[in-house]
């Protein structure tokens, strides 16, 4: 559904992205992390049309985003909403400029107000609503012409947990239905819950790519051991389990606790996406 490859944007001497290849399937949803300034956003941007990359090639189902902007569904970082604008009047409007009419477009609208919660404040001045309000507004702009390719941008920065909630369940329905979704977020628990497969951009590229069990299954986990007398032992290693015999074999004192820990997405993370010294 969607390819890129070695694409490069520069701005003046900033090289945004270097090389940034990624490819996403119909129906998976890839979960897009790394540092502020990695080249996330400005990716989202190259794809949804609304800047072009100086090198490499970007495809939308075979086709150019200048002229596959009405498959692509934007749920851009910030805000991007008209403040004296009902939630129910945006998505008429950009409903309507998708190709949306009369009884499909009333249909979709109430199928998104029901999946997103909009109905208590569906009639409100978007301007008057809270942030988590106004998130699920946005991505219900974002989705009302059922896109094949959705760019999600840290779309629950800010959210409180019932937007959070109500997001996710909306694009693992959407995927599910067979839409390409790429979701750049730093709140990394949300990709477990979306089954996203991963991948790691660093200084303008990604650097690692695969499902969170591919890239968890090479990294340490780590061993505590707590004594009576308060003291720990903690230990990185690839046997947890073998660690955990070897220390409590070895032990000369009371043990009053012990903790496996498995490697995480968060240690995923940390470990690949460091900041280049």
């Amino acid at each position: 559904m969607l390819e890129a490859a070695e694409v490069t944007k520069n701005y003046g001497e900033v090289r945004a992205l270097n090389g940034f290849s990624l490819t996403v399937d119909a129906g998976e949803i890839v979960g897009l992390v790394g540092h502020n300034g990695a080249g996330k956003s400005t990716f989202v941007e190259i794809v949804s049309g609304l800047i072009r990359p100086d090198a490499g090639t970007v495809t939308i189902g075979g086709r150019d985003p200048a002229r596959a902007r009405s498959d692509v569904g934007v749920c851009p970082q910030h805000i991007s909403l008209y403040r004296p604008v009902t939630v129910r009047e945006h998505l008429r409007l950009f409903g309507g400029l998708a190709g949306l009419r009369r009884a499909a477009l009333r249909q979709e609208i109430d199928r998104l107000v029901t999946a997103l919660r909009l109905g208590e404040f569906c009639d409100r001045p978007v301007g008057v609503l809270s942030g988590g309000q106004q998130r699920r507004a946005q991505a219900a702009v974002a989705l009302i012409h059922r896109p094949v390719l959705l760019l999600m941008d840290e779309p629950t920065a800010g959210a409180d947990p019932e937007t959070r909630q109500a997001l996710l369940e909306v694009i693992r329905d959407r995927a599910g239905e067979g839409a390409a979704v790429v979701y750049t977020t730093h709140y990394l628990p949300e990709l477990t819950e979306l089954d996203a497969t991963l991948a790691v951009a660093r200084a303008g590229r990604v650097i690692a790519r695969g499902t969170s069990a591919e890239l968890l299954d090479k990294l340490p986990g780590e061993v505590r051991v707590t004594f009576a007398d308060e003291k720990e032992v903690c230990v990185s290693t690839d046997d947890p389990t073998g660690t955990l015999v070897d220390l409590l074999a070895r032990a000369d004192r009371p043990v009053t606790a012990v903790d496996v820990r498995k490697p995480s997405l968060d240690d995923l993370y940390r470990s690949l996406a460091v900041d280049d010294d």
